[in-house]
């Protein structure tokens, strides 16, 4: 096997390098075309004019590259390319545009669309070949503020459509649990023998009875306290009333005593009078403390308890 880099070469005996000449190619004039061979891809989507093959953007062609001095846009170079249609072999040839920052069809085949040119209207200031380099630059920025503040605005109308979509989502999804939950009781219930509903109307019926009679005895013990804190009251300040009429003097105090009986009867019928005989009947209050029963949850959840034997 040959090596693939020669670094050594065969010279024969009688090679005489004085007997080969060097040879040189003319120089080529100052305005000649310097054309050499580029592999590219095609910078656009194209049409044969010969044979309607369709040629699209990115296909890759061995082309030639001609660079014309001549040919400039301020101080920019123009570059034409010649490649060959893949069907008919026709010629194509286009160049760069550096004015608008494209390429331009010269012949043997038609571009598809003019992104440049898309959307104006002829006729107007603004379109076809009337329009400035200035009227461009100011409908392509207007162009780039609308299409910007579309997409803001579809982003929030579309955040705005997803908000309202969970929420009725999040809505239904709860009212579904609610009423499962609610069929489940109801089907529990009636598997084993016993309205539901009634079972919850006795057993707010009986809570409200029960509250109401609490009520009534706290009210009656109430009412029995107060009543024997003021009899007692008026007790205690008759008695402070006979006092100072008992006492009176020291040395009248034996013949008040026994010289005025109908005082001693008046007194023991006051005495008699201040404590009635409706006191001893009713019994103290009581302040005991009264443990309430606490309320069964169980029955309005359809639970039911079994008995123990």
């Amino acid at each position: 096997m040959s090596e693939r880099k020669v670094l050594s070469k065969y010279y024969p005996p009688d090679f005489d390098p004085s007997l080969v000449g060097r040879t040189r190619k003319p120089k080529s004039a100052a305005n000649t075309p310097k054309v050499q061979v580029v592999r590219l891809m095609a910078p656009f989507s194209m049409r044969c004019t010969a044979c309607g093959e369709y040629m699209y953007r990115g296909r890759k062609f061995n082309a030639r590259k001609e660079t014309r001095p001549d040919e400039r846009y301020l101080s920019i170079q123009i570059y034409r390319f010649y490649i060959r249609c893949t069907r008919c072999s026709a010629e194509i040839v286009f160049k760069t545009d550096p004015k608008n920052q494209d390429y331009l069809v010269e012949q043997g085949a038609k571009r598809n669309t003019d992104p440049w040119k898309r959307g104006l209207v002829e006729g107007d200031g603004e379109g076809g070949e009337d329009e400035t380099d200035e009227q461009r630059l100011d409908r392509l920025e207007r162009d780039m503020a609308e299409a910007a503040g579309e997409e803001e605005k579809n982003a929030m109308a579309e955040l705005e459509a997803k908000t309202e979509d969970a929420k009725r989502e999040m809505a239904v999804a709860d009212a579904l649990d609610e009423i499962r939950s609610r069929n489940a009781r109801l089907e529990k219930a009636k598997s084993e023998g016993v309205d539901l509903l009634e079972g919850v109307v006795n057993k707010i019926t009986d809570e409200e009875t029960e509250r109401q009679r609490q009520e009534e005895e706290d009210a009656e013990a109430a009412r029995r306290a107060f009543q024997f804190a003021r009899r007692q009251e008026m007790l205690e300040e008759i008695v402070e009333e006979d006092e100072p009429q008992d006492m009176g003097t020291g040395s009248n105090r034996g013949s008040s005593s026994s010289s005025d009986p109908a005082s001693k009867v008046g007194a023991t019928s006051i005495t008699s009078t201040a404590t009635p005989a409706d006191t001893t009947d009713m019994p103290p209050p009581s302040f005991k403390r009264v443990v309430k029963r606490k309320k069964d949850h169980g029955a309005l959840l359809g639970i039911k308890k079994k008995k123990v034997a």
